[in-house]
């Protein structure tokens, strides 16, 4: 088992978003999380990174309980995040924010082929090698997404929690970065999906999880 929550509970205040989320996932898989905006989808994200601390329940990563870890602490564990704001920083180059990603500021292996490098990087993503000079907010939103997704894999995740990756993208975008999310599952990374785009997401995944308003209303094969 790579991931498994169980019995999720999480506040906003007084609010209670996370009504007991339990939810699993295996190495090489793509599972999508889907629901109607506010359900709590994003909340399961953050909970699992360390941005939300659960009020009770478990996230066990590998094995390990990680549930109180801070968000540094999930990373270096192996979990890579990509935000639905995407939040890429605007006055660095492509090659800066890439270098941002980069667990504890060196690359462990490049040897290792399995390892995430800049190169690595750009043979994946061929649409930054040619905007590798150019500052994040120069890039268009499809781009910035791409960006985002790739400057998680320089930290050499095994799992990444991507958040509505296709938002506000055009068809053609969305189509490049659903490409680009089934190769990066291709060569070994496990994805856990937050998709507001049901074909997008259902062309994807292995299985889901559909959430109701804070809980998982239902869960199978795809």
């Amino acid at each position: 088992m790579l991931l498994e929550l169980r019995e999720l509970h999480a506040y906003y205040g007084a609010s209670h978003v996370l009504q007991g989320i339990s939810l699993s996932m295996d190495h090489g898989e793509i599972v999508a999380l889907l629901g109607r905006n506010g359900m709590g989808k994003s909340t399961t994200l953050k909970s699992i990174v360390g941005f939300v601390k659960p009020k009770s329940g478990t996230v066990q990563y590998k094995g390990t309980d990680v549930t109180a870890f801070a968000p540094y602490k999930v990373a270096r564990a192996g979990i890579g995040y990509v935000p639905e704001e995407r939040r890429i920083f605007p006055n660095l180059t492509v090659f800066e924010n890439l270098a941002m990603g980069i667990k504890g500021g060196k690359i462990e292996n490049t040897d290792d082929p399995g390892t995430w490098t800049v190169e690595k990087i750009f043979h994946h993503f061929p649409v930054l090698r040619s905007r590798k000079g150019n500052k994040g907010n120069k890039l268009s939103g499809g781009e910035q997404q791409m960006l985002t997704i790739a400057r998680a894999l320089m930290g050499n995740p095994d799992l990444i929690l991507v958040d509505e990756p296709t938002e506000g993208l055009a068809p053609l975008m969305v189509r490049e970065v659903r490409d680009v999310i089934k190769e990066i599952n291709r060569v070994g990374v496990s994805v856990l999906l937050v998709e507001h785009n049901f074909k997008v997401a259902t062309s994807l995944a292995n299985r889901l999880y559909l959430m109701g308003k804070g809980h998982i209303g239902f869960s199978g094969n795809i």
